[in-house]
């Protein structure tokens, strides 16, 4: 991972520009600058603190509790015979494409962290989120805010392809091939985005964070004052003691949006899809769920972090999931700066040289991870010690799994998006068996941001 690596001086490159919707808003993940990136991790990087982090587990558990709630419903129904809008029932099993439902968990669950409240997508069972827009008034200079509601994940998926192919285009290009329909089409939804983003942070500026009550009706009664990501992002400064102004703040919970959103639902529905197709994996998940959490699965549809956060064989199972289907399916770019070489694999790169390394491309590397790479097969991660990690490997394969990248740009909310995964998938598989209803049909499909193709499931 020499690309990546700390202290090599590689920078990001142009192909950022293409994810910075929200005019000086960069986040700290489209921004090129190193000084400004230190800036801004700094301040971030304390959100993100393991303290934090575990505050925040009652929100993700409160989703959990609602997305099961949808599912036991489904179930009971399809043993009754009855069929929904959305899945069908056959055997006595329901059947349902889960990429959506996990949509609509995690986007619930990062409206909640980043905007203070959710988007309600799991319990209106739709692709629904609210955008600010401006519109002109009846009076010179006057504008008018207007709330309307837009397909976030669909704007989401479309924004990701739009920008990965903005952002290998040559910058004088850009004028005008906006005119061409499907990048018209991603400009929109580049756009929207902003919007979304805007809308949200106006809305929990202007009215404040909610009282604990919320979460207090979930059974999540604590005496600690409630918060979340954006009201953590407002009060952190920077060296100077200046904190973030009302865009830079859009631009961060915007990018907190895109990182907790798509890649934790494609992530959770990839790890799904694996332990259905090899139903004896998903035994002996199922078995090691059954012995360490058997009587808490009774009493609440969602697992507690502290109950799942070192289950060997679980943590095996997701990073089994994440190396088979690493979420980026590019590899992101960086530039040698001017007056610097970087040697890489005995190859010499000068000034200009830009590189990268795909994850789906280390993550198959046979001379690490052995001649099965493409089989979904758990064990391995303990070939090399019994301490399983989420998101981290030992030994030699230490740089060869990066599904959070590496260096000084890795994901800042890695420790986040790991707890979620691990409630999400203990508290699934806990509470249901998953099987395929069909075995022959390719998984994924290729975007940006690799997700899967229709994925219907029975429980």
């Amino acid at each position: 991972m020499v690309v990546y690596a700390h202290g090599n001086s590689t920078l990001k490159t142009e192909f950022y520009d293409a994810f910075s919707p929200i005019r000086r808003g960069l986040s700290m993940f489209s921004t090129r600058d190193r000084d400004e990136h230190a800036r801004k991790r700094k301040i971030v990087s304390h959100v993100f603190s393991q303290q934090n982090v575990l505050a925040f587990e009652s929100h993700i558990r409160r989703h959990v509790i609602e997305f099961c709630a949808q599912w036991d419903e489904r179930c009971m129904l399809a043993a009754k015979g009855q069929v929904g809008a959305n899945w069908d029932a056959r055997d006595g099993r329901a059947w349902f494409d889960c990429l959506p439902q996990y949509n609509y968990l995690a986007f619930d669950i990062i409206g909640h962290l980043a905007f203070g409240s959710p988007f309600g997508m799991i319990t209106a069972q739709r692709d629904s989120a609210p955008m600010l827009e401006y519109v002109e008034g009846r009076s010179a200079g006057s504008a008018e805010r207007i709330i309307k509601h837009v397909p976030a994940i669909k704007i989401l998926n479309d924004r990701g392809d739009y920008a990965a192919s903005l952002g290998v285009m040559p910058s004088w290009w850009h004028l005008w091939i906006k005119w061409v329909p499907w990048y018209a089409r991603g400009d929109a939804a580049v756009r929207c985005l902003a919007g979304l983003a805007v809308a949200a942070v106006t809305k929990r500026l202007e009215e404040g964070l909610p009282d604990k009550g919320a979460d207090e009706d979930w059974g999540f009664a604590s005496k600690k004052k409630k918060t979340d990501l954006l009201e953590r992002l407002s009060q952190a400064k920077d060296e100077n003691g200046a904190p973030m102004g009302k865009e830079e703040l859009a631009g961060e919970a915007l990018s907190q949006l895109v990182a907790g959103s798509d890649s934790t639902s494609n992530s959770a529905c990839a790890i799904t899809y694996y332990l259905a197709a090899n139903p004896e994996k998903q035994r002996k998940l199922q078995a090691e769920l059954d012995e360490y959490l058997l009587a808490i699965a009774m009493s609440s549809p969602a697992i507690p972090f502290e109950k799942v956060k070192a289950l060997p064989y679980l943590n095996a199972c997701i990073n089994e999931g994440l190396r088979l289907h690493a979420t980026s399916s590019t590899g992101l770019p960086r530039v040698v700066p001017p007056g610097t070489v970087l040697e890489v694999c005995g190859e010499i790169f000068g000034p200009g040289s830009v590189l990268s390394v795909p994850s789906f491309t280390v993550h198959r590397d046979r001379a690490v991870w052995g001649e099965d790479v493409e089989v979904f097969r758990p064990e391995r991660w303990f070939e090399v010690g019994t301490n399983v990690q989420v998101g981290v490997a030992a030994g030699s394969r230490a740089k060869a799994f990066n599904p959070f990248s590496y260096g000084p740009r890795a994901c800042i909310g890695r420790s986040l998006a790991a707890m979620e995964l691990q409630i999400i998938i203990s508290s699934a598989f806990a509470r249901y068996e998953f099987e395929l209803l069909q075995t022959d049909e390719p998984f994924s499909a290729p975007h940006f941001l690799k997700r899967e193709k229709d994925f219907y499931e029975g429980r």
